[in-house]
């Protein structure tokens, strides 16, 4: 892959990434009630920049809830928001 290729898979990758967090800024302003917002796995590991891989190991490890409709994996916000309060360090 030469360097213009690389630029523009970079590019494509960062829009990518920007729309998914896009998209799960606009599902907390058409809802208020946490129990109502949902994130997918990939809006998830946008938002918490992590990897699918680690996204699993803390489904397993059961550090955050999640739902599984056929292939796709669902987050409530609330849980969500739990994991992070409770991992809250002030330092």
């Amino acid at each position: 892959m030469n360097n213009y290729e690389e630029r523009v898979e970079n590019i494509l990758k960062r829009l990518d990434e920007q729309m998914t967090l896009v998209v799960a800024k606009l599902k907390l302003n058409e809802k208020t009630d946490p129990e109502d917002v949902f994130f997918d796995n990939q809006e998830f590991m946008s938002l918490m920049n992590i990897s699918k891989r680690t996204a699993q190991e803390w489904r397993n490890k059961k550090i955050i809830k999640a739902s599984q409709i056929g292939n796709k994996i669902y987050y409530k916000l609330k849980d969500v928001k739990k994991l992070i309060d409770e991992n809250y360090n002030i330092k």
